[in-house]
């Protein structure tokens, strides 16, 4: 049989099946397009900085914790204490320029900022949104205009450099006038011990009693010159410092007839200091009192000091300050070339008959008896003295210029340095190694001040260089006239040294270490009660 043409098949059974197959996928792809708006609906979402900041103040409990407010990132409170901070730093910058207006306006926005913060604290409840966002945005807007000012972080940065160099320069400023006028105050005379020179020089010229019993017998010559006697001397301007030492040093001696105190001072001093000590006992010890003018030898022809003193540029150096303005001022002090200063470098020539002496500075108490120290064993060497190198600042690079090749080819820079002011000499071994001859060779290659600055120490580091022994520091205590010495060392030793501008003859002397030296002074003496109570 034959196929039917394709036109006489069925077409309606046909349609019926398109249309039920697009329905079917039209319905698939409607419940796949549901998977996927759902799915997207399970995501995370990226919420705004404000909402966050909503979901993590509803996170807060009731009772506010100001602490985690402060340290949270998305946290208004953190934000403002921010501002805060950067606001008060540039409050100074506008004073500091100038801009009064501005630095109020910011002060003003601070303060609100301060008492919002200061609410919430208090209250224990968080800031509003309203209210934070008002302070940031009113803070903000300020900070900009600092910022069109150019009140940024890096002009900040240079004005404060600026202004710590000024204050620095302040700084330093005042400190050379407070050691200026603590030098000052140093070198002056007080009234009471003024006054007590005149009285005494008008005692001494008035009563010949006092001259009389300093007349130079014969056995009081011996006594002089007798090396089984402990001998001691003393340079010095200040009557009653000289009388402290020789009081102090008899009062705690077991042989106080055996000690020879010589004492040299100047044409000024030289009648009252003599009336003083005729006028007072010291326990049976000999008292020897010169005047620097009589020892004749001591000329500028011999003395390298007096001769560069006579020196133009020498003489603008120490007392017009014109020379090197890095010397520090305290190292202008006239007195460095005070030949009472420099006399200690000539002892064995001021006393020829003598072996054996202890050089004693008057700014010292003697509180144990000291006769030891003229049967101790020095060893061979020069001198007796305590040792300071404790710490790094005693040491001969302190003293010395060790850019000098002199200095540098011949001495130590770390070598240990010593003490002035309580020395055994034995005057022996000087003249035999011509300590003075070295003193001298040091002080005229340093005439133009490079070997170092003045004073009288660097050249004695210098002259007894490897002729120093080493002494018990018990011996000799220093620092009473400038910092604070443990007290059990003050307990033990020997001689207290008052080293330093702070003298305990001086108001600005230490109180606590004035008793010790105010205890060899007798008050009640007539005319001290004259100068020191009415004076």
């Amino acid at each position: 049989m034959r196929r039917r043409p394709f036109d006489l098949r069925r077409p309606a059974r046909r349609r019926w099946l398109s249309i039920v197959w697009v329905w079917f996928v039209a319905a698939g792809l409607g419940v796949l397009l549901l998977l996927v708006v759902l799915s997207r609906e399970k995501l995370p979402r990226s919420d705004p900085p404000l909402v966050r900041q909503k979901l993590y103040r509803s996170s807060i409990p009731e009772g506010l914790n100001i602490t985690d407010e402060m340290l949270s990132p998305y946290s208004f409170t953190r934000q403002i204490v921010d501002q805060i901070s950067l606001a008060k730093a540039l409050v100074v910058i506008s004073k500091d320029s100038n801009n009064l207006q501005f630095a109020a306006e910011l002060s003003a926005q601070i303060r609100k900022c301060q008492a919002l913060l200061s609410s919430a604290a208090t209250t224990g409840t968080p800031l509003t949104t309203e209210e934070s966002e008002a302070a940031i945005r009113d803070m903000a807007l300020l900070l900009y205009q600092a910022q069109q000012l150019h009140y940024d972080s890096a002009t900040m940065i240079m004005k404060m450099k600026g202004q710590f160099q000024s204050l620095d320069e302040k700084m330093k400023s005042e400190a050379e006038k407070s050691t200026k006028y603590g030098q000052i105050a140093a070198e002056e005379l007080p009234k009471s011990l003024y006054c007590l020179g005149i009285r005494l020089t008008m005692e001494w010229f008035r009563n010949s009693n006092f001259q009389r019993e300093l007349s130079e017998g014969r056995h009081r010559m011996e006594k002089l010159r007798d090396n089984s006697l402990y001998h001691y001397c003393v340079f010095s301007d200040n009557i009653l410092a000289a009388s402290v030492v020789v009081n102090s040093t008899t009062m705690n001696s077991k042989r106080p007839e055996m000690i020879i105190f010589h004492l040299v001072t100047d044409e000024v001093n030289f009648a009252p200091m003599k009336a003083w000590f005729s006028m007072n006992s010291f326990r049976g010890a000999t008292i020897e009192v010169q005047k620097v003018e009589d020892l004749s030898w001591l000329n500028a022809s011999y003395v390298p000091v007096l001769k560069q003193l006579q020196n133009s540029d020498t003489q603008n150096y120490y007392f017009s300050g014109s020379g090197d303005n890095q010397t520090p001022v305290k190292f202008r002090n006239p007195k460095y070339l005070s030949m009472l200063n420099h006399l200690r470098f000539y002892i064995p020539e001021v006393y020829p008959a003598l072996q054996k002496v202890v050089f004693l500075d008057d700014d010292v108490v003697v509180q144990k008896d000291l006769s030891e120290l003229f049967t101790i064993n020095i060893n061979g060497n020069v001198m007796g003295a305590v040792e300071t190198c404790m710490e790094t600042f005693h040491r001969f690079h302190k003293y010395l210029n060790y850019s000098h090749p002199l200095i540098r080819a011949h001495f130590d820079p770390d070598a240990c340095g010593w003490a002035f002011g309580m020395n055994v000499l034995d005057l022996r071994e000087w003249r035999r190694k011509n300590v003075t001859g070295i003193y001298h060779y040091w002080q005229e290659r340093n005439g133009d001040h490079t070997l170092w600055k003045l004073g009288t120490l660097p050249p004695g580091l210098l002259a007894f260089y490897g002729l120093v022994e080493k002494l018990d520091a018990k011996w000799h205590v220093l620092g009473l006239g400038y910092t604070n010495v443990d007290m059990s060392l003050i307990k033990n030793g020997a001689v207290l040294h008052y080293n330093g501008n702070m003298k305990p003859w001086l108001k600005i002397g230490m109180e606590k270490y004035k008793g010790l030296w105010d205890k060899y002074v007798d008050y009640s003496h007539p005319l001290l009660q004259q100068c020191f109570v009415h004076g």
